[in-house]
């Protein structure tokens, strides 16, 4: 059934983690749905779901790779096919790899370069564009809290964030007044797959912390969308550590990082996420030994 309002929130990385959650939070609140990602059985999936939170939400779902040179554009273009106006952009989709940089494999980190900042400034670019002629819309981008920490063993992935936040802080500025906002989220680590995609699952941040739950990144990235703040920093352990990396020197923070980034020694942690969505995740990817877009 087709939604009588006309508000559309497109999403990536929409199938698990903290795309998901945003993605209910959206249909809660009686935004109909874009939902994009490589596979098209999850999106279903997802946009099942979605559409039992609110009967009156439309759900649209694009399979895209962003991994690709291109597949911004092809998101772009569907949507104009559609007649679809984004009233809200989230930039959800995003991975890691984990190791040291000398000995990963280096097309995997162009892959990330091509996800993490590539796709993301394309999409925030074609999407903006429109927004502005109406004068109206809001994009939330995800960074991350390493945004602003250089990170042995994810060295490349925390350096796409740190793009990522310095790019839409710039882009706040130049939206001042325009009818146009931009949110960057900077989550610390939270229960998603991330670190399963990553490889990083062995490491200390896995096993032996306590990650924040995907349900409360996303409202936190909701309610700052939705008033126009320019960042969003999601849980007081995380707004503290925000603080001290301003204190810090980058080699201290570094080397605090390459200790959370370690390999753990501890032999009965955290093996699976709580999250249900990000769990399923999982298991696909296993059963089909393939690698899809994720979040943070």
């Amino acid at each position: 059934m087709e939604s009588k309002n006309n508000k559309h929130a497109l999403i990536t990385g929409a199938s698990s983690g903290i795309g998901y959650e945003l993605a209910k939070l959206f249909a809660k609140n009686n935004y109909n749905l874009v939902l994009v990602g490589r596979n098209e059985d999850t999106l279903k999936k997802a946009g099942e779901e979605m559409s039992q939170l609110s009967g009156s939400v439309h759900t649209h779902i694009i399979v895209a790779d962003l991994f690709e040179p291109g597949a911004a554009q092809q998101i772009y273009d569907r949507t104009n096919e559609l007649g679809i106006a984004v009233n809200v952009l989230v930039n959800d989709a995003g991975q890691g790899e984990w190791g040291r940089f000398a000995k990963t494999e280096l097309q995997r980190e162009i892959s990330l370069v091509q996800l993490n900042i590539i796709s993301l400034m394309s999409l925030t670019k074609f999407y903006l564009k429109d927004m502005l002629e109406r004068k109206e819309g809001k994009i939330l981008q995800l960074a991350s809290s390493v945004s602003k920490a250089p990170s042995p063993y994810l060295a490349v992935y925390a350096a796409t964030k740190a793009f990522v936040l310095s790019f839409s802080e710039a882009l706040a500025e130049e939206l001042k007044d325009t009818g146009v906002s931009i949110t960057a989220l900077q989550p610390d680590a939270t229960d998603t797959d991330f670190f399963h995609k990553a490889k990083a699952e062995n490491t200390v941040t896995y096993k032996e912390r306590d990650l924040y739950s995907p349900e409360e990144v996303a409202l936190a990235g909701y309610e700052g969308l939705m008033n126009g703040e320019a960042t969003v920093l999601p849980g007081f352990v995380n707004k503290a550590q925000s603080v001290m990396n301003t204190i810090l020197p980058d080699s201290a923070i570094a080397s605090n990082m390459s200790k959370q980034m370690e390999s753990s020694m501890e032999t009965d942690g955290r093996a699976q996420s709580a999250h249900e969505a990000s769990r399923r995740e999982r298991e696909r990817i296993n059963n089909t030994k393939d690698s899809v877009n994720g979040d943070i």
